[in-house]
């Protein structure tokens, strides 16, 4: 059968139908308690959708209409793989030692210098993997300056997340989206970017009125920070050059990936093995068990869940809901989508969104024009707002909880291990209005964009 075929049958509610929909729903449901750990869930839903043979082993394995996306899986891994490498040379200490001496040691100045890295380097090396290097550096900072180390934490989480925005391997949503619907990096540096760098703006401004005036420290405490040498942090500087040499190479493949035909994985997979290359381990072991693994299978199990609620049309039902509620209006479709993204994301982690999401707007274009298909279709000038709509929607959305997104979730858990607890009702109370300052803003960007000037 055709992938033609299998995508424009009708949908029957039938055993198939109602069996995976019960899988799907109850995965959710545990996923979002908490109570098991979400990778566990979804791979024992995986299990269950091929036992019960919703899918066929080949489909989930091999079908791209269906099953796990290993451009996504295989972009994850390599760049942990780089990032793995990387961190031992001591170049994210040595960046973090350095902003706080930007800072001349004043704590709000130091917060803002923090979050401005941290979005940065969110956009380019991924938000998870950011807070991980960012986190313990960040509370060594707050230590040395003797200030509360909770709002450095909670705005490294919500700048991560706004920088991981901004492109496409920024946040794990965007490299779902990209894999999905056909794009590449330029395609979310030219319509991102823009709205990010604005988002910043406000962020920068709305964290000056949330903690502008109770970050305060005394004048010996900078001096102590003034004093710090942020050269001694760099262990290894033959292999952070090595490192920072492929790491240009790779970002440089993804900015040209659509002019030399090949997907990001690819990219990322040939940077990881020559970083593993010129590292000249002659073990591997200790650099691959550190690849987020929980996180990996996470994704697999995911994937073959969805996929199974996709063959038996529960997301072509779902497609057709939304378009009776939006009456085919394409602007009120991409608001309720953004809108929608954000506050499900806030309580939902946003990847298994991301991944329901993504056939949910390939099959609602099906239902608008039933004669376009393939490039076109994922492409069409009318839905692409909807596109930038679920990336805004969900990757911002996950600023609204401690459990919206992973690096936020990563953040809370770091901070409790190193004695600095967030509480749930503490983060959202942040979060939460941010978040929806960043929708506003998201809001009129898009219809401005695409809608008033439409460019």
């Amino acid at each position: 059968m055709t992938q033609e075929a299998v995508t424009t049958q009708p949908f029957v509610m039938n055993t198939a139908f109602w069996t995976a929909t019960i899988i799907f729903l109850l995965a959710y449901a545990v996923i979002v308690t908490e109570k098991i750990h979400k990778t566990i869930v979804a791979i024992f839903g995986a299990g269950l959708m091929l036992v019960f043979k919703i899918l066929e082993q080949h489909e989930a394995f091999h079908l791209e209409e269906f099953g796990v996306d290993w451009n996504v899986i295989f972009l994850l891994i390599s760049m942990m793989v780089i990032i793995n490498i990387m961190r031992p040379t001591g170049v994210f200490e040595y960046i973090a030692i350095k902003s706080a001496k930007w800072g001349k040691g004043e704590p709000f100045r130091i917060l803002v210098i923090f979050a401005i890295v941290t979005a940065v380097l969110s956009a380019f090396l991924d938000n998870v993997t950011t807070v991980l290097l960012i986190v313990p550096v960040t509370i060594l900072i707050a230590d040395a300056l003797e200030v509360d180390a909770m709002p450095y934490l909670i705005s490294c989480a919500l700048a991560s997340n706004i920088g991981g925005t901004a492109t496409l391997i920024g946040d794990p949503p965007n490299i779902m989206i990209a894999s999905k619907a056909q794009l590449n990096f330029m395609d979310f540096i030219y319509h991102l970017t823009p709205v990010i760098i604005i988002t910043m703006v406000f962020y920068i401004f709305a964290i000056k009125l949330i903690w502008g005036k109770k970050l305060k420290t005394r004048e010996e405490l900078k001096k102590r920070i003034m004093a710090m040498n942020e050269n001694e942090a760099i262990k290894d500087p033959v292999m952070l050059k090595k490192s920072l040499a492929v790491l240009v190479v790779v970002l440089t493949g993804f900015v040209f990936h659509g002019v030399l035909h090949f997907q990001p994985a690819t990219i990322a997979l040939f940077g990881a093995g020559l970083l593993l290359l010129l590292s000249k381990t002659h073990e591997p072991h200790h650099i691959l068990a550190e690849v987020e693994w929980p996180t990996i299978f996470f994704f697999i199990g995911l994937f073959i869940v969805i996929g199974g609620v996709v063959k038996v049309g529960l997301i072509k039902w779902m497609s057709i809901q939304v378009l009776e509620l939006t009456q085919g209006n394409l602007f009120a479709t991409s608001m309720v989508v953004m809108w929608f993204s954000a506050f499900a994301s806030a309580f939902i982690d946003n990847i298994p969104y991301v991944a329901t999401m993504n056939p949910l707007i390939i099959d609602m274009a099906k239902q608008l024009w039933p004669n376009v298909s393939g490039i076109q279709l994922l492409h069409h000038p009318d839905l692409m707002p909807i596109w930038w709509s679920l990336a805004l929607g969900a990757c911002l959305g996950g600023n609204g909880t401690a459990i919206g997104a992973s690096a936020t979730v990563i953040v809370v858990g770091m901070s409790e291990k190193l004695g600095r607890r967030i509480s749930f009702g503490k983060f959202m109370l942040y979060g939460m209005p941010i978040m929806i300052m960043t929708i506003v803003i998201s809001t009129f960007y898009v219809w401005l964009r695409y809608y008033v000037f439409k460019i």
